[in-house]
């Protein structure tokens, strides 16, 4: 390519020369009466040819040459160009792009955003077309194009000031989300091109443009994050050199967010991914993995923007127990130390996560945990949130946790029941009544004699407390007593008297 380059200046350059040489010959026939003249006409020839050299040269080396490569003018169709020219042109129209638009004024430079605009249009439908082929040069562009229009730092407006959940917010939309659409196209196209050579690109792909990727699932533009998403599951699979970083740069995401700040908008898209992720891990599961769900997912319980994520958190959740079903007894231990004791909302999800788990538990890892779970289903039964209530008393119609409960009934009943005949006894919602009376009769037909032997005991247990809270009341009514008719000269503290000094003054 240099060859022809070359030869072409030259031959370009000889032309130049033979009409400088006849211009200049006609002028020694012509300007014979002076020498003035002779070297006007020397000095135009002169300049004509460096016009010439400069047009040649602008022409065969733009401004817009990356590592070597021919780069021919931008403004050019694909379709107007040969084919050994098209991979120029696409490297040319890349580095075109690398100018960042304001989006803030809509007037300002409407020109420039839409031949961006366009620009991007053709290199995307380019780059689906399958014709172009990502060489290092390719490469290193896209990179660079991707990191410019991409990487930015949010401004305060585009964080979130408050910690408690947002659903019935809007989303913020970012301003220029048409023009990065189209490079986040670009980037998802590249990252699944099928003959992309990983072992070039991860040199581009690195560790820091991946940290600086993480770093933009804190838009509040959902569009965004779902792109990201997308992209950063490609990156995940193509580059498994990349793999253990991208879980550890997860992990630490997860750690800031629960444990500092509990603030940021995409712990679910996150969440999704490693979804996916976690399927694909071998069996037997490796301890870094384990430690993920013990240090990152459980912990993720605590936040109270939990219901943001927790459709997400639950299914990574249930992916981990899949693969080793010993892990439900970590994981229900878990679920009851960050048991929300005011927020109902989170108690209705963590009753509806501790189901799912219950039908994935083994009889042998359900009794390690039956009695501080049924401990605190007995509590959420006597709820005065009609909706929590309800939802305890539905865990009844589950197959595999019925199940489980018929098995172990002599430990379940006795923690149960009582909360059972509380409930029956003055529960305000009449569903929750229905409910109570409806399980009752189920207890019973599982087995009679426990149940009555548990109303004896709870009977025992009643008259017990009633004795105790009787010999109180007598014992404070005693002492009221004894406090009203004592003399009140014997509640005057004495004066002390004055200490006898020893030592003579």
């Amino acid at each position: 390519m240099l060859k022809q380059i070359l030869s072409k200046l030259q031959r370009k350059l000889q032309k130049s020369d033979s009409l400088d040489s006849a211009g200049i010959d006609s002028g020694n026939h012509t300007s014979n009466s002076g020498n003035g003249v002779q070297c006007t006409n020397i000095g135009n020839s002169i300049s004509s040819r460096l016009s010439v050299v400069k047009k040649v040269s602008s022409a065969v080396f733009p401004a817009s040459i990356m590592a070597g490569v021919e780069a021919v003018e931008p403004n050019l169709s694909f379709k107007d160009v040969s084919n050994p020219q098209k991979q120029n042109l696409f490297i040319t129209k890349l580095n075109l792009c690398c100018e960042v638009s304001d989006f803030s004024d809509p007037d300002k430079t409407t020109a420039e955003q839409d031949l961006k605009r366009q620009t991007l249009i053709e290199v995307v439908d380019f780059v689906s077309s399958g014709s172009a082929k990502f060489n290092e040069p390719a490469i290193a562009a896209m990179s660079k194009m991707c990191a410019i229009n991409l990487f930015r730092v949010f401004p305060p407006k585009y964080r979130s000031n408050s910690t408690s959940e947002a659903e019935d917010e809007e989303p913020m939309f970012d301003p220029g989300w048409p023009n990065l659409q189209l490079v986040y196209d670009l980037l998802l196209q590249f990252i699944s091109y099928s003959s992309l050579e990983s072992k070039v690109a991860k040199k581009y792909v690195d560790h820091s443009f991946i940290l600086r990727l993480l770093d933009l699932f804190e838009s509040e533009d959902p569009r965004e994050r779902d792109c990201l998403k997308t992209i950063l599951h490609g990156i995940y699979g193509k580059f498994m050199v990349h793999r253990p970083f991208v879980r550890k740069a997860v992990s630490n995401i997860i750690y800031r967010f629960v444990f500092e700040t509990e603030r940021h908008n995409g712990i679910a898209e996150l969440l999704e991914i490693f979804g996916s992720i976690i399927s694909g891990f071998a069996i037997p599961l490796k301890e870094e993995h384990k430690m993920f769900l013990w240090k990152a997912l459980i912990p993720l319980h605590k936040p109270k923007s939990v219901g943001l994520y927790h459709q997400q958190l639950t299914y990574c959740v249930v992916q981990f127990i899949e693969k080793d079903p010993k892990l439900a007894n970590s994981v229900i231990k878990g679920l009851l130390k960050y048991w929300p004791v005011t927020n109902s909302q989170k108690e209705l999800m963590y009753i509806s996560e501790l189901e799912e788990i219950l039908e994935m538990t083994s009889m042998a890892e359900f009794q390690k945990i039956m009695v501080p779970v049924f401990r605190r289903i007995a509590c959420c039964l006597n709820s005065f949130h009609y909706q929590v209530a309800e939802r305890a008393h539905l865990l009844w119609n589950n197959e595999h946790i019925l199940n489980l409960i018929t098995h172990n009934r002599q430990v379940i009943f006795p923690l149960v029941f009582p909360a059972l005949e509380r409930n029956s006894q003055g529960h305000w919602n009449q569903a929750v009544l229905h409910l109570t009376q409806n399980i009752r009769k189920m207890l019973c037909q599982m087995d009679e004699e426990l149940v009555l032997a548990c109303q004896r005991k709870l009977e025992e247990e009643n008259s017990q407390l009633s004795e105790a809270a009787e010999k109180r009341k007598l014992t404070w009514e005693h002492l009221e007593t004894a406090a009203r008719f004592q003399p009140a000269a014997d509640n005057i503290i004495p004066p002390l008297k004055p200490a006898t000094c020893a030592v003579a003054c």
